[in-house]
């Protein structure tokens, strides 16, 4: 991970305090290459139970539960303080061993950056702006079979609130992508830099010829010519897992020798459930009619696992609403993947349709599969445009050259305020 990073161009003794509610999240680059440099102290303030990074001292926070009284449009807000209470408590404790951080970076929106400038009023706060709600303009109003009403409006105005108190307590602010800066008010993006976290090119790289074993699995597609992946954390709408089911049914027909491999878990991370506990994959297993030989669900897989799947994918769906970008993305491009992307803001910040990949209508499943076809086809447009999606990420996401970025933004931040 830290090849051709120089470590020793970071000044002088840094006590840095991270906090991020899902350990080690957006920091899984940046807080492990700090706690490997001489006279830098790491602590980690996260809920995350389980994981650990070599020389990060890892402390967990335990928020107490809301109340079932609590408006409706507050319990955000209230979970949020929750968390920012028990991250505060364990941050004093810190504090009284004599951890006085120089820098704080923490991801906002959960509330656990909260009260750290209460607590440490002279140390620089940098907070992660991952996303800022908005009831139009944005993902909450794009899907036409989840409409707004003037409850849900007023809810999400709401829910915001602990992201604005962060906007007005930091000193600072990074943000992954333009899009995502770009839903912030106006007026704090000054305070907000594009920082992405970077993509590990070393480590999603192209490897041409890979065959599709996991054992665990119980997948072996060794020989299969025609491969069509999809990842995502979860099976739901804003990941436009319908539509690609519904054009997995519409592919089956026209490709009877391609397999599709669904990598992620029957579960929903940012939409709402369907009633009665049903799935979004039971849905479309039920409505639609499928060969289930040519079509394989892994469940969640460890990073070998699923960059082999990337490896081996001859065209990789990534859908997504106007939203945040999703590591999954980036990375299939940096493997070199052929990525048939949803055409939202997010991904074309990225992708250039047929210049590093294709961009297709998010609700059209026919569009879908014809670019897929096209993909799987044209092997002279196939490997040009892999070759463009690799040195796409090359040249603006590639790990190594953010992450001294990273780390001098840190330092600057300490010398402003020292």
């Amino acid at each position: 991970m830290t090849g051709g990073i120089n470590l020793t161009d970071v000044g002088g003794p840094m006590r840095i305090l991270f906090l991020h509610r899902s350990f080690p999240g957006q920091f899984r680059y940046l807080a492990p290459i700090l706690a490997q440099i001489k006279d830098i102290q790491v602590a980690f303030l996260t809920t995350w139970e389980t994981g650990e990074i070599p020389g990060v001292r890892k402390i967990v926070y335990r928020p107490q539960q809301g109340t079932p009284l609590t408006h409706g449009y507050l319990r955000g807000l209230e979970n949020s303080i929750n968390y920012g209470q028990a991250a505060y408590r364990e941050a004093s404790k810190l504090k009284r061993e004599g951890f006085i951080p120089d820098v704080i970076i923490g991801h906002s929106g959960w509330g656990s950056t909260l009260f750290m400038k209460d607590l440490f009023p002279k140390t620089p706060l940098i907070c992660h702006f991952e996303w800022f709600y908005r009831a139009h303009g944005s993902s909450l109003d794009f899907d036409p079979a989840f409409p707004l009403n003037a409850d849900n409006e007023a809810e999400i105005r709401i829910k915001n609130s602990s992201t604005l108190l962060d906007l007005a307590a930091c000193d600072g602010g990074i943000s992954p992508t333009i899009w995502q800066r770009h839903q912030f008010p106006r007026e704090f993006h000054s305070k907000i830099s594009v920082f992405h976290e970077g993509i590990h090119t070393r480590m999603f790289k192209p490897n041409p010829g890979t065959e599709l074993v996991l054992p665990h699995q119980g997948i072996d597609l060794t020989g299969a010519q025609e491969l069509v992946t999809y990842v995502a954390t979860g099976m739901e709408p804003l990941r436009g897992f319908p539509q690609f089911m519904e054009g997995v049914e519409l592919l089956q027909k026209r490709r009877p020798k391609c397999h599709v491999v669904v990598v992620g878990e029957d579960r929903v991370e940012y939409c709402n459930p369907l009633p009665e506990g049903k799935t979004y994959k039971q849905l479309a297993l039920e409505k639609g009619q499928f060969d289930l030989s040519r079509l394989h669900f892994t469940g969640r897989l460890s990073v070998e696992e699923y960059r082999r799947v990337l490896w081996a994918s001859s065209v990789h769906v990534y859908l997504t609403y106007p939203f945040i970008l999703s590591w999954s993305m980036l990375e299939a491009m940096s493997c070199g993947c052929l990525v048939v992307g949803s055409d939202t803001p997010p991904v074309r910040e990225v992708i250039e349709d047929n210049i590093n990949g294709r961009l297709v209508d998010f609700f059209s499943p026919g569009q879908l599969v014809a670019s897929i076809i096209e993909g799987l086809e044209d092997r002279d447009a196939t490997a040009r445009m892999r070759q463009n999606a690799r040195e796409t990420i090359l040249d603006r996401y590639d790990l190594q050259k953010l992450l001294p970025r990273q780390i001098a933004m840190l330092q600057q931040a300490v010398t402003r305020t020292g």
